[in-house]
């Protein structure tokens, strides 16, 4: 029996929803250099990959105004300035993806789940305009039938709209349904969604770990999540 078996009661789930940055791809390289050409365009000095990882998470909007703080909170930021900086990190991350990668496993487990049948969905932060090419640029076009972004509702996460719309469009109910995510939000998203949540370590959570959410399961690794579990048949 699979760890994703026995969050179902040794049966699969029939929808599984994603996160895309954190938990598919490391974007934050490419987010990173967008970021920093914004800045540099508007006569600051550049965040850096390690700082821009702490702040992503919450869409594009966000992580220009936490750039522009220099710190995740962001409310003395004036909205002109957010929205001049924004037009410029959206112009400077329309480019190629070349820096960002498909973490290890993803293909492995979602051709696990694609075999069997299970319904796929991306549910993001991220502009939906930045969506399909990038999924077709990392080779992971043709898993998923339902693509979000930040901007498709008027919520975004933690606000669990998104995936009542999913679920609602797929015709499956949150007790037959799975949300991956590695962030607060997505964890605070499928709490409030009344769905199983596993969390990834390895991704983007302000610093903080994960586990401190109380995910249903936190991973290493994709792969983990469709493996037979130890000592389990």
């Amino acid at each position: 029996m699979t760890r994703l078996e026995q969050l179902f009661d040794g049966k699969l789930p029939r929808l599984a929803m994603f996160d895309l940055d954190g938990t598919l791809m490391d974007s934050v390289p490419d987010l990173a250099a967008a970021v920093d050409k914004m800045l540099m365009l508007l006569g600051r000095q550049p965040a850096g990959v390690a700082q821009v990882r702490d702040w992503v998470g919450n869409g594009s909007r966000v992580l220009v105004r936490r750039a522009l703080a220099g710190q995740l909170q962001h409310d003395d930021v004036a909205d002109e300035l957010a929205d001049e900086a924004l037009a410029l990190f959206m112009q400077a991350y329309s480019g190629g993806h070349e820096l960002t990668s498909v973490y290890p496993g993803v293909r492995e487990c979602l051709d696990w789940l694609r075999e069997r049948d299970v319904k796929l969905a991306i549910i993001t932060n991220k502009p939906s305009q930045f969506i399909e090419p990038l999924l077709e640029e990392k080779g992971l076009t043709g898993y998923f039938q339902w693509l979000v972004g930040g901007d498709t509702l008027p919520q975004q996460k933690p606000d669990p709209a998104a995936l009542l719309w999913v679920m609602d469009q797929a015709g499956v109910e949150p007790g037959a349904s799975l949300f991956v995510g590695d962030s607060r939000n997505d964890v605070r998203a499928a709490k409030a969604a009344a769905v199983a949540c596993v969390a990834l370590s390895y991704g983007y959570n302000h610093g903080e770990p994960i586990a401190n959410e109380e995910p249903s399961l936190v991973l290493d690794d994709l792969r983990e999540l469709v493996a037979s579990a130890p000592g389990l048949r």
